[in-house]
């Protein structure tokens, strides 16, 4: 199948004008796809700036850079304009350190984490793992928000391993950094059954402020509210303060210090504490929402 010379055009300069182009479904702080999400993880793991380009917001590029490339599936690595490859290249890549060599950026730190796991949840994984058979482990991911997935999986020498209350634990080069100081403990109390995970890495919970508190918070200066409704809508319904929006995009808020103190409003309260969750999940350190939305408010 030929490219359109346009078409051409359009990824040759994309690459020349950009050292480093992620394709992805999706964007990195939203992907679209398991690969997607994977793949930009490492990249986000390594601390190289990079460009990305959203394939499902361009049909045309979507099919076009598989031609260009001559590879099948997105997502799609290149740097300085060669394709590195794809899911499995890149995480495999980022796993050895050749990724950050060839990002030009230090090798990765590779000493497993230290973690905790208590007697009551080590009695439990345990017999999880005596029933699984020989030659399982605990595999622990930590995704970008700070949430842990826990699973049994084949032992994998390439992986990087820590043992805690003689469990064999192991992890991506990604969650090995974000699971340092991890504590696993079983409860069986009102937060529920089952196991719970203690993240001191993991930034903190979003919490909520009443509308007075959002405007006595504003008035001193301690504070940035920013309305995630469309602008038909804060047409309609104006809010009683300044806010920031969305209405240029969210780079320009996610580009803020993350100490920035942010609070989110929307209607009821609903669409604001999303907004609200993905800018923790950013790292910034003081989130808020503001709890009924401009309803409450009014």
């Amino acid at each position: 199948m030929s490219l359109d010379p346009a078409l051409r055009a359009r990824i040759e300069t994309l690459l020349s004008t950009n050292p480093v182009v992620l394709f992805l479904k999706g964007t990195p702080e939203a992907p679209q796809c398991g690969f997607s999400a994977k793949t930009a993880a490492a990249m986000d793991a390594t601390g190289a700036a990079y460009a990305h380009v959203n394939v499902l917001a361009d049909p045309e590029i979507r099919e076009g850079i598989k031609v260009y490339g001559d590879w099948p599936t997105i997502p799609q690595l290149y740097i300085h304009g060669e394709l590195v490859g794809g899911c499995d290249i890149v995480t495999q890549m980022a796993a050895s350190g050749e990724l950050h060599a060839a990002l030009g950026v230090p090798a990765p730190d590779r000493t497993p984490p230290d973690i905790t796991i208590t007697d009551a949840a080590a009695e439990m994984l345990k017999s999880a793992l005596a029933n699984a058979g020989e030659g399982y482990a605990l595999q622990i991911e930590v995704d970008k928000g700070f949430n842990a997935r826990l699973q049994l999986a084949p032992v994998d020498s390439a992986a990087i391993a820590t043992e805690a209350a003689g469990i064999r634990a192991q992890f991506d080069l990604v969650s090995a950094q974000r699971a340092r100081g991890m504590t696993i403990d079983w409860a069986d109390d009102a937060r529920g059954k089952g196991l719970v995970i203690d993240n001191p890495n993991a930034p903190p919970k979003v919490i909520n402020l009443t509308p007075a508190q959002a405007q006595a918070r504003l008035q001193e200066g301690t504070l940035v509210i920013v309305d995630v409704r469309p602008s038909d809508e804060r047409a309609q319904a104006p809010a009683p303060v300044d806010c920031r929006n969305f209405d240029d995009g969210v780079e320009e808020i996610e580009a803020l210090p993350k100490d920035t103190p942010l609070a989110f409003l929307c209607q009821v309260g609903g669409r604001s504490a999303q907004a609200a969750e993905h800018f923790r999940a950013l790292g910034f350190k003081q989130v808020y929402n503001i709890a009924g939305g401009l309803t409450a408010w009014v």
